[in-house]
Protein backbone atom coordinates (compact mmCIF):
# COMPACT_ATOMS: atom_id res chain seq x y z
CA UNK A 1 0.00 0.00 0.00
CA UNK A 2 1.60 3.48 -0.76
CA UNK A 3 0.59 6.35 1.59
CA UNK A 4 0.75 10.16 0.94
CA UNK A 5 3.63 11.83 2.71
CA UNK A 6 3.05 15.59 3.43
CA UNK A 7 6.35 17.58 4.40
CA UNK A 8 6.48 21.04 5.19
CA UNK A 9 9.51 23.03 6.31
CA UNK A 10 9.92 24.40 9.73
CA UNK A 11 12.17 26.61 11.75
CA UNK A 12 13.36 23.70 13.80
CA UNK A 13 13.42 21.14 10.33
CA UNK A 14 10.33 19.40 9.05
CA UNK A 15 7.13 17.96 9.86
CA UNK A 16 5.41 15.50 8.31
CA UNK A 17 2.27 13.64 8.37
CA UNK A 18 -0.09 10.78 6.69
CA UNK A 19 -3.01 12.20 4.94
CA UNK A 20 -4.36 8.72 4.94
CA UNK A 21 -3.74 7.77 8.37
CA UNK A 22 -5.07 10.11 11.44
CA UNK A 23 -1.94 9.97 13.86
CA UNK A 24 0.56 9.41 11.63
CA UNK A 25 3.08 12.41 12.19
CA UNK A 26 6.28 13.58 12.56
CA UNK A 27 9.27 16.53 13.55
CA UNK A 28 12.70 16.05 12.70
CA UNK A 29 15.93 18.05 11.87
CA UNK A 30 16.21 16.94 8.40
CA UNK A 31 13.78 15.54 5.48
CA UNK A 32 15.26 12.13 5.70
CA UNK A 33 14.82 11.58 9.33
CA UNK A 34 11.48 12.90 9.11
CA UNK A 35 10.77 10.38 6.06
CA UNK A 36 12.20 7.76 8.27
CA UNK A 37 10.26 8.74 11.32
CA UNK A 38 7.30 9.06 9.40
CA UNK A 39 7.72 5.35 8.76
CA UNK A 40 7.59 4.11 11.57
CA UNK A 41 5.20 6.33 12.89
CA UNK A 42 2.80 4.14 10.20
CA UNK A 43 4.01 1.18 12.11
CA UNK A 44 3.12 2.15 15.81
CA UNK A 45 -0.31 3.50 14.25
CA UNK A 46 -1.37 0.43 12.70
CA UNK A 47 -0.11 -1.46 15.49
CA UNK A 48 -1.63 0.54 18.44
CA UNK A 49 -4.95 0.29 15.65
CA UNK A 50 -4.40 -3.48 16.21
CA UNK A 51 -4.07 -3.58 19.78
CA UNK A 52 -7.69 -2.13 20.27
CA UNK A 53 -9.01 -3.53 18.20
CA UNK A 54 -8.10 -6.90 19.66
CA UNK A 55 -9.01 -5.70 22.96
CA UNK A 56 -12.39 -4.52 22.12
CA UNK A 57 -13.18 -7.74 20.28
CA UNK A 58 -12.32 -9.96 23.01
CA UNK A 59 -14.27 -13.20 23.84
CA UNK A 60 -16.16 -11.94 20.47
CA UNK A 61 -17.12 -14.56 18.03
CA UNK A 62 -15.87 -12.50 14.62
CA UNK A 63 -14.35 -13.75 11.50
CA UNK A 64 -10.39 -12.06 11.08
CA UNK A 65 -9.12 -12.50 7.75
CA UNK A 66 -6.41 -10.51 5.08
CA UNK A 67 -7.40 -7.93 2.97
CA UNK A 68 -5.70 -6.87 -0.14
CA UNK A 69 -6.35 -3.87 -2.26
CA UNK A 70 -5.49 -2.67 -5.48
CA UNK A 71 -3.58 0.40 -5.89
CA UNK A 72 -6.35 2.94 -7.16
CA UNK A 73 -5.91 4.13 -10.74
CA UNK A 74 -5.50 7.27 -9.71
CA UNK A 75 -2.52 5.68 -7.78
CA UNK A 76 -1.36 4.67 -10.68
CA UNK A 77 -0.78 7.89 -12.88
CA UNK A 78 1.24 9.40 -9.93
CA UNK A 79 3.56 6.81 -9.45
CA UNK A 80 4.09 6.77 -13.34
CA UNK A 81 4.21 10.81 -13.27
CA UNK A 82 6.86 10.41 -10.25
CA UNK A 83 9.11 7.91 -13.01
CA UNK A 84 9.12 10.41 -15.54
CA UNK A 85 6.40 8.29 -17.65
CA UNK A 86 4.58 9.73 -20.29
CA UNK A 87 1.09 8.72 -19.24
CA UNK A 88 -1.84 9.33 -21.82
CA UNK A 89 -5.14 8.08 -21.44
CA UNK A 90 -8.16 7.32 -23.20
CA UNK A 91 -11.75 8.00 -21.49
CA UNK A 92 -13.88 6.79 -24.22
CA UNK A 93 -12.14 3.40 -24.53
CA UNK A 94 -11.30 3.19 -21.05
CA UNK A 95 -7.96 2.66 -21.35
CA UNK A 96 -4.58 4.07 -19.78
CA UNK A 97 -1.48 3.52 -21.34
CA UNK A 98 1.79 4.00 -19.94
CA UNK A 99 4.72 4.85 -22.77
Amino acid sequence: MNWSAVFQKVDEGYIGFVEELPGANTQAPTLDEARENLKEAIDLVLEANRTLAEESLAGQDVIRETLVTQPQRSELIWSAISRNMVVSSSAKEGITRFT
